[in-house]
């Protein structure tokens, strides 16, 4: 597996893996409803390229297909990690934060932040964030819960 920079030409890639992971992974603990206004099928791509270009935005490539993505703002918040659903538990979303984190650090962050969903709580557990709040996102009418989890920086 290689870790790399995103390319505004795989935009179009990590959309769709984002719905494909969303309605897959997540449907375990999400209403098929709730997905379907979580991840619609359609984003202003333009939109996610901008804000990739914006954050650190890395790339997990197997074989040459990619795997997985995640992206950091430069305060540290992670706004979006989605690995394939025929890749979970390879140590692709590790491998992702691991990375984003060592980049952000250097530019002297404190604190990591995410707004994680109910399936991805356990695994940012396991990475030492906490929770500090239960949130209810409503789209499309319906309530979506999340949660606002933070991670301390250790100064070395």
């Amino acid at each position: 597996m290689i870790i790399r920079e995103y390319k505004s030409a795989e935009c179009i890639f990590l959309a769709q893996l984002f719905y494909d992971t969303v309605h897959t992974v997540n449907s375990q603990d999400y209403t098929k409803e709730q997905l379907d206004v979580w991840a619609t099928g359609t984003v202003d791509l333009s939109e996610w390229d901008r804000s990739f270009l914006e954050h650190t935005t890395l790339v997990a490539v197997f074989d040459d297909l990619i795997v997985g993505f995640a992206d950091m703002d430069r305060s540290g918040y992670l706004d979006r990690l989605y690995v394939h659903k025929d890749y979970q538990g390879k140590g692709i979303a590790t491998a992702l934060i691991n990375e984003l984190e060592k980049r952000t650090k250097e530019k002297h962050v404190v604190c990591f932040a995410t707004d994680a969903s109910i399936t991805a709580r356990p695994f940012f557990e396991k990475l030492g964030y906490t929770v500090q709040t239960e949130n209810i996102v409503v789209r499309g009418g319906l309530p979506l819960t999340n949660f606002r989890m933070t991670k301390q920086v250790s100064i070395i």
